[in-house]
Protein backbone atom coordinates (compact mmCIF):
# COMPACT_ATOMS: atom_id res chain seq x y z
CA UNK A 1 0.00 0.00 0.00
CA UNK A 2 1.16 3.54 -0.66
CA UNK A 3 0.84 6.91 1.02
CA UNK A 4 -0.57 7.71 3.58
CA UNK A 5 -0.29 4.18 5.08
CA UNK A 6 3.43 3.90 4.28
CA UNK A 7 5.32 6.79 5.83
CA UNK A 8 9.08 6.08 5.99
CA UNK A 9 9.56 9.30 7.95
CA UNK A 10 8.03 7.59 10.99
CA UNK A 11 11.39 5.86 11.51
CA UNK A 12 13.34 9.13 11.36
CA UNK A 13 11.41 11.15 13.93
CA UNK A 14 14.04 11.25 16.71
CA UNK A 15 17.72 10.56 17.22
CA UNK A 16 16.87 7.53 19.33
CA UNK A 17 14.56 6.17 16.62
CA UNK A 18 17.25 6.69 13.97
CA UNK A 19 19.80 4.84 16.11
CA UNK A 20 17.37 1.96 16.63
CA UNK A 21 16.85 1.35 12.92
CA UNK A 22 20.33 2.27 11.65
CA UNK A 23 21.45 -0.25 9.04
CA UNK A 24 25.15 0.46 9.48
CA UNK A 25 27.14 1.77 12.41
CA UNK A 26 30.83 2.54 12.74
CA UNK A 27 32.23 1.13 15.96
CA UNK A 28 35.63 1.54 17.55
CA UNK A 29 36.31 -2.10 16.64
CA UNK A 30 36.35 -1.13 12.95
CA UNK A 31 39.19 1.38 13.28
CA UNK A 32 42.93 1.24 12.62
CA UNK A 33 45.16 4.22 13.42
CA UNK A 34 48.26 4.90 11.27
CA UNK A 35 51.52 5.81 13.04
CA UNK A 36 54.81 7.06 11.61
CA UNK A 37 58.09 6.09 13.24
CA UNK A 38 61.54 7.49 12.51
CA UNK A 39 65.16 7.04 13.62
CA UNK A 40 66.44 8.89 16.65
CA UNK A 41 65.54 9.37 20.29
CA UNK A 42 62.91 11.55 21.92
CA UNK A 43 61.60 12.65 18.51
CA UNK A 44 58.02 13.79 18.05
CA UNK A 45 57.86 16.13 15.09
CA UNK A 46 54.60 17.35 13.54
CA UNK A 47 54.02 16.32 9.93
CA UNK A 48 53.32 19.59 8.17
CA UNK A 49 51.07 18.14 5.48
CA UNK A 50 48.88 16.10 7.86
CA UNK A 51 47.09 17.68 10.81
CA UNK A 52 47.60 15.92 14.11
CA UNK A 53 50.13 13.40 12.77
CA UNK A 54 53.75 13.06 13.89
CA UNK A 55 57.05 11.38 13.16
CA UNK A 56 57.78 9.57 16.42
CA UNK A 57 60.97 7.76 17.41
CA UNK A 58 60.70 4.18 18.72
CA UNK A 59 61.75 5.08 22.27
CA UNK A 60 58.60 7.17 22.86
CA UNK A 61 56.09 5.68 20.42
CA UNK A 62 54.64 3.46 23.15
CA UNK A 63 52.98 6.52 24.70
CA UNK A 64 51.02 7.09 21.50
CA UNK A 65 50.17 3.39 21.34
CA UNK A 66 48.85 3.47 24.90
CA UNK A 67 46.48 6.32 24.02
CA UNK A 68 45.21 4.35 21.03
CA UNK A 69 44.71 1.22 23.14
CA UNK A 70 42.92 3.12 25.90
CA UNK A 71 40.43 4.40 23.33
CA UNK A 72 39.61 0.78 22.46
CA UNK A 73 41.05 0.98 18.94
CA UNK A 74 42.23 -2.57 18.17
CA UNK A 75 45.17 -1.89 15.84
CA UNK A 76 47.78 0.52 14.55
CA UNK A 77 49.31 0.56 11.07
CA UNK A 78 53.00 1.38 11.34
CA UNK A 79 55.01 3.22 8.68
CA UNK A 80 58.74 3.87 8.97
CA UNK A 81 61.51 6.15 7.79
CA UNK A 82 65.14 5.05 7.34
CA UNK A 83 68.29 6.82 8.49
CA UNK A 84 69.58 6.57 4.91
CA UNK A 85 68.30 5.54 1.51
CA UNK A 86 69.85 3.62 -1.35
CA UNK A 87 68.87 2.11 -4.70
CA UNK A 88 67.57 -1.16 -3.23
CA UNK A 89 66.11 0.12 0.06
CA UNK A 90 68.61 -1.84 2.16
CA UNK A 91 67.41 -0.43 5.47
CA UNK A 92 63.92 -1.86 4.91
CA UNK A 93 65.21 -5.19 6.31
CA UNK A 94 67.43 -3.75 9.05
CA UNK A 95 66.58 -5.47 12.33
CA UNK A 96 67.72 -2.33 14.15
CA UNK A 97 65.61 -0.03 11.99
CA UNK A 98 62.91 2.26 13.30
CA UNK A 99 60.01 -0.07 12.46
CA UNK A 100 61.30 -3.25 14.19
CA UNK A 101 62.28 -1.21 17.25
CA UNK A 102 58.88 0.49 17.31
CA UNK A 103 57.08 -2.86 17.01
CA UNK A 104 58.95 -4.18 20.04
CA UNK A 105 58.23 -1.04 22.06
CA UNK A 106 54.52 -1.07 21.22
CA UNK A 107 54.06 -4.77 21.93
CA UNK A 108 55.92 -4.47 25.24
CA UNK A 109 53.67 -1.61 26.36
CA UNK A 110 50.40 -2.79 24.80
CA UNK A 111 50.59 -6.54 24.15
CA UNK A 112 46.93 -6.77 23.11
CA UNK A 113 47.15 -3.93 20.57
CA UNK A 114 47.54 -5.39 17.09
CA UNK A 115 50.53 -4.04 15.17
CA UNK A 116 50.17 -3.98 11.40
CA UNK A 117 53.23 -2.95 9.42
CA UNK A 118 53.39 -1.39 5.98
CA UNK A 119 55.69 -3.41 3.73
CA UNK A 120 57.01 -1.35 0.83
CA UNK A 121 60.35 -0.04 -0.42
CA UNK A 122 59.27 3.46 -1.44
CA UNK A 123 60.36 5.21 1.78
CA UNK A 124 63.69 3.35 1.74
CA UNK A 125 64.83 3.79 -1.87
CA UNK A 126 66.66 6.87 -3.07
CA UNK A 127 64.48 6.92 -6.20
CA UNK A 128 61.19 6.69 -4.27
CA UNK A 129 59.68 3.78 -6.17
CA UNK A 130 58.11 0.75 -4.51
CA UNK A 131 60.56 -1.73 -6.01
CA UNK A 132 64.05 -2.04 -7.45
CA UNK A 133 64.72 -0.17 -10.67
CA UNK A 134 66.72 -1.44 -13.63
CA UNK A 135 67.03 0.75 -16.72
CA UNK A 136 64.12 2.81 -15.44
CA UNK A 137 61.78 -0.18 -15.00
CA UNK A 138 60.67 -1.96 -11.85
CA UNK A 139 62.27 -5.38 -11.39
CA UNK A 140 59.12 -7.12 -10.17
CA UNK A 141 60.49 -10.49 -9.03
CA UNK A 142 63.63 -9.12 -7.39
CA UNK A 143 61.46 -6.62 -5.54
CA UNK A 144 59.20 -9.41 -4.26
CA UNK A 145 62.16 -11.10 -2.60
CA UNK A 146 63.22 -7.91 -0.85
CA UNK A 147 59.67 -7.26 0.32
CA UNK A 148 59.46 -10.77 1.75
CA UNK A 149 62.65 -10.16 3.76
CA UNK A 150 61.20 -6.89 5.05
CA UNK A 151 58.02 -8.69 6.15
CA UNK A 152 60.09 -11.37 7.86
CA UNK A 153 62.02 -8.75 9.87
CA UNK A 154 58.71 -7.23 10.98
CA UNK A 155 57.30 -10.62 11.95
CA UNK A 156 60.40 -11.47 13.98
CA UNK A 157 60.03 -8.15 15.83
CA UNK A 158 56.46 -9.07 16.78
CA UNK A 159 54.17 -7.71 14.05
CA UNK A 160 50.76 -9.36 14.06
CA UNK A 161 49.93 -8.47 10.46
CA UNK A 162 52.13 -7.42 7.54
CA UNK A 163 50.57 -5.22 4.89
CA UNK A 164 52.35 -5.09 1.52
CA UNK A 165 51.46 -1.88 -0.32
CA UNK A 166 53.84 -2.13 -3.28
CA UNK A 167 51.50 -3.71 -5.88
CA UNK A 168 54.16 -6.03 -7.30
CA UNK A 169 52.73 -9.12 -9.03
CA UNK A 170 53.09 -12.29 -6.96
CA UNK A 171 54.46 -10.68 -3.84
CA UNK A 172 51.82 -12.22 -1.56
CA UNK A 173 52.85 -15.75 -2.52
CA UNK A 174 56.55 -15.02 -2.08
CA UNK A 175 55.88 -13.36 1.28
CA UNK A 176 53.60 -16.14 2.55
CA UNK A 177 56.16 -18.79 1.61
CA UNK A 178 59.01 -16.92 3.32
CA UNK A 179 57.04 -16.35 6.51
CA UNK A 180 55.92 -19.97 6.67
CA UNK A 181 59.44 -21.26 6.07
CA UNK A 182 60.62 -19.33 9.11
CA UNK A 183 57.77 -20.52 11.33
CA UNK A 184 55.58 -17.42 11.18
CA UNK A 185 52.51 -19.28 10.04
CA UNK A 186 50.25 -17.19 12.30
CA UNK A 187 51.45 -13.83 10.95
CA UNK A 188 48.55 -12.56 8.82
CA UNK A 189 48.86 -10.71 5.52
CA UNK A 190 46.63 -7.73 4.78
CA UNK A 191 47.20 -7.04 1.12
CA UNK A 192 46.80 -3.65 -0.49
CA UNK A 193 45.10 -5.60 -3.27
CA UNK A 194 43.33 -2.79 -5.09
CA UNK A 195 45.66 0.16 -4.62
CA UNK A 196 44.93 2.78 -7.24
CA UNK A 197 47.34 5.33 -8.73
CA UNK A 198 45.51 8.12 -6.95
CA UNK A 199 45.89 11.87 -6.60
CA UNK A 200 44.75 11.55 -2.97
CA UNK A 201 48.13 10.35 -1.64
CA UNK A 202 49.87 13.73 -1.76
CA UNK A 203 50.00 14.58 1.97
CA UNK A 204 51.15 11.05 2.86
CA UNK A 205 54.05 11.14 0.42
CA UNK A 206 55.33 14.18 2.26
CA UNK A 207 54.92 12.34 5.56
CA UNK A 208 56.70 9.20 4.35
CA UNK A 209 59.26 11.09 2.24
CA UNK A 210 58.29 8.67 -0.51
CA UNK A 211 57.44 10.67 -3.63
CA UNK A 212 59.08 9.18 -6.75
CA UNK A 213 62.13 11.11 -7.88
CA UNK A 214 61.24 10.52 -11.53
CA UNK A 215 58.10 9.27 -13.21
CA UNK A 216 55.06 7.95 -11.42
CA UNK A 217 53.61 4.67 -10.15
CA UNK A 218 51.05 4.11 -12.86
CA UNK A 219 52.86 1.05 -14.23
CA UNK A 220 52.22 -0.87 -11.01
CA UNK A 221 49.40 0.81 -9.12
CA UNK A 222 45.93 0.36 -10.59
CA UNK A 223 44.34 2.61 -13.20
CA UNK A 224 41.34 4.49 -11.69
CA UNK A 225 38.87 3.62 -14.51
CA UNK A 226 39.21 -0.12 -13.87
CA UNK A 227 37.03 -2.18 -11.55
CA UNK A 228 37.05 -5.70 -13.04
CA UNK A 229 40.84 -5.61 -12.79
CA UNK A 230 40.51 -5.03 -9.04
CA UNK A 231 38.59 -8.29 -8.73
CA UNK A 232 41.39 -10.09 -10.60
CA UNK A 233 44.00 -8.59 -8.26
CA UNK A 234 42.04 -9.63 -5.19
CA UNK A 235 41.41 -13.15 -6.45
CA UNK A 236 45.11 -13.62 -7.15
CA UNK A 237 46.08 -12.32 -3.70
CA UNK A 238 43.67 -14.73 -2.03
CA UNK A 239 45.05 -17.63 -4.05
CA UNK A 240 48.56 -16.63 -2.94
CA UNK A 241 47.65 -16.52 0.75
CA UNK A 242 46.28 -13.09 1.67
CA UNK A 243 44.06 -13.06 4.76
CA UNK A 244 42.59 -9.56 4.41
CA UNK A 245 41.97 -7.53 1.25
CA UNK A 246 42.31 -3.77 1.13
CA UNK A 247 40.97 -1.07 -1.19
CA UNK A 248 42.88 2.20 -1.31
CA UNK A 249 41.78 5.02 -1.41
CA UNK A 250 38.38 4.65 0.19
CA UNK A 251 35.79 7.23 -0.80
CA UNK A 252 36.51 7.43 -4.57
CA UNK A 253 36.34 3.62 -4.72
CA UNK A 254 33.23 2.73 -2.72
CA UNK A 255 32.05 0.64 -5.67
CA UNK A 256 35.20 -1.48 -5.46
CA UNK A 257 34.70 -2.02 -1.73
CA UNK A 258 31.10 -3.06 -2.39
CA UNK A 259 32.07 -5.51 -5.14
CA UNK A 260 34.81 -6.99 -2.95
CA UNK A 261 32.44 -7.47 -0.02
CA UNK A 262 29.86 -9.19 -2.22
CA UNK A 263 32.39 -11.46 -3.93
CA UNK A 264 34.94 -12.49 -1.29
CA UNK A 265 34.32 -14.13 2.08
CA UNK A 266 37.29 -12.56 3.84
CA UNK A 267 37.63 -9.28 5.75
CA UNK A 268 37.72 -6.21 3.51
CA UNK A 269 39.63 -3.13 4.62
CA UNK A 270 39.40 0.42 3.29
CA UNK A 271 42.10 3.06 3.66
CA UNK A 272 40.66 6.53 4.20
CA UNK A 273 43.79 8.18 2.86
CA UNK A 274 45.63 11.40 3.63
CA UNK A 275 44.11 13.44 0.80
CA UNK A 276 40.58 12.52 1.88
CA UNK A 277 41.46 13.37 5.48
CA UNK A 278 43.03 16.72 4.69
CA UNK A 279 40.28 17.70 2.24
CA UNK A 280 37.74 17.46 5.06
CA UNK A 281 40.06 19.30 7.44
CA UNK A 282 40.70 22.10 4.94
CA UNK A 283 37.00 22.54 4.21
CA UNK A 284 36.26 22.63 7.95
CA UNK A 285 39.08 25.12 8.54
CA UNK A 286 37.52 27.36 5.88
CA UNK A 287 34.18 27.18 7.68
CA UNK A 288 32.51 25.33 4.82
CA UNK A 289 31.50 22.11 6.60
CA UNK A 290 31.02 20.62 10.05
CA UNK A 291 34.20 18.58 10.56
CA UNK A 292 32.83 16.05 13.05
CA UNK A 293 29.69 15.40 11.02
CA UNK A 294 31.67 15.08 7.77
CA UNK A 295 34.18 12.76 9.43
CA UNK A 296 31.51 10.35 10.61
CA UNK A 297 29.67 10.53 7.28
CA UNK A 298 32.87 9.55 5.47
CA UNK A 299 33.52 6.64 7.82
CA UNK A 300 29.96 5.31 7.76
CA UNK A 301 29.98 5.43 3.96
CA UNK A 302 33.00 3.11 3.96
CA UNK A 303 31.22 0.79 6.39
CA UNK A 304 28.01 0.89 4.33
CA UNK A 305 29.94 -0.02 1.19
CA UNK A 306 31.23 -3.13 2.94
CA UNK A 307 34.47 -2.30 4.72
CA UNK A 308 34.82 -4.16 8.01
CA UNK A 309 38.17 -2.52 8.71
CA UNK A 310 38.68 1.24 8.29
CA UNK A 311 42.20 2.66 8.35
CA UNK A 312 41.92 6.35 9.08
CA UNK A 313 43.81 9.28 10.57
CA UNK A 314 40.49 10.12 12.24
CA UNK A 315 40.56 6.92 14.29
CA UNK A 316 41.22 8.61 17.62
CA UNK A 317 38.72 11.43 17.01
CA UNK A 318 36.11 8.97 15.81
CA UNK A 319 36.66 6.68 18.82
CA UNK A 320 36.08 9.61 21.17
CA UNK A 321 32.94 10.66 19.32
CA UNK A 322 31.56 7.11 19.20
CA UNK A 323 32.08 6.67 22.94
Amino acid sequence: MGFPVNRPRRLRTTETMRRLVAENQVTVNDLVYPLFTCPGTNVKEPIGSMDGCFHISPDIIAEEAKEVAELGIPAVLLFGLPSKKDAVGSESADVNGAVPQAIKAIKAACPDLLVITDVCLCAYTDHGHCGVLKDGRIENDTSCGLLAEMALVHARAGADIVAPSDMMDGRIGVMRKRLDEEGFVDTAIMSYSAKYASAFYGPFRDAAHSAPGKGDRKSYQMDPPNSDEAMVEMELDLQEGADILMVKPGLPYLDIICRARQRFDVPVAAYHVSGEYMAVNAAAEAGLIDKQAAMMECLVSLKRAGAGIIITYYAKEAARQIS
